[in-house]
């Protein structure tokens, strides 16, 4: 398993963000390699709720069914899936600073069999770069920066 993770600061509230973040719509707007989400559980954002997003993934649209597997309102969420033979967890953690909201966004990749382990390395690495460019994208959707 492979770990990478970024931290930003965004001029809006932790309550503003994570209401942002627990709706699967916005998913296209802030999370870099995602073109579409859609909500396939009902309201509100929970553990085991889930979405189904597509995902541009080397070159190529792929689907996968995402589920919250951690939900603490306004301090944490976490979302995880299975896309191609490799698990991913992605985790928001909010932090109130200065009347605006410290964000700490992570990622785990994991090969869940061997024959993906080689490519483990490669998934984490596109996912290291995303990540500055997903909270540059969250901080402008919230705040018009």
């Amino acid at each position: 398993m492979r770990r990478v993770q970024r931290t930003a600061q965004i001029s809006a509230t932790p309550a503003v963000v994570y209401a942002f973040l627990a709706e699967p719509a916005n998913l296209p707007r802030w999370q870099a390699g995602i073109v579409a989400a859609e909500r396939t559980s009902p309201p509100p954002t929970e553990v085991g709720s889930t979405a189904r997003v597509v995902l541009e993934l080397m070159g190529q649209q792929v689907t996968a069914e995402i589920t919250v597997s951690e939900a603490e309102t306004d301090r944490r969420l976490a979302l995880g899936a299975s896309v191609a033979g490799m698990g991913i967890v992605a985790t928001l953690d909010l932090e109130p600073r200065g009347g605006g909201t410290e964000i700490t966004l992570s990622s785990e990749v994991r090969a869940e069999n061997i024959f993906m382990a080689p490519l483990e390395r490669m998934v984490t690495e596109t996912a290291e770069r995303d990540l500055d460019a997903s909270l540059a994208r969250l901080s402008a959707a919230l705040t018009g920066d």
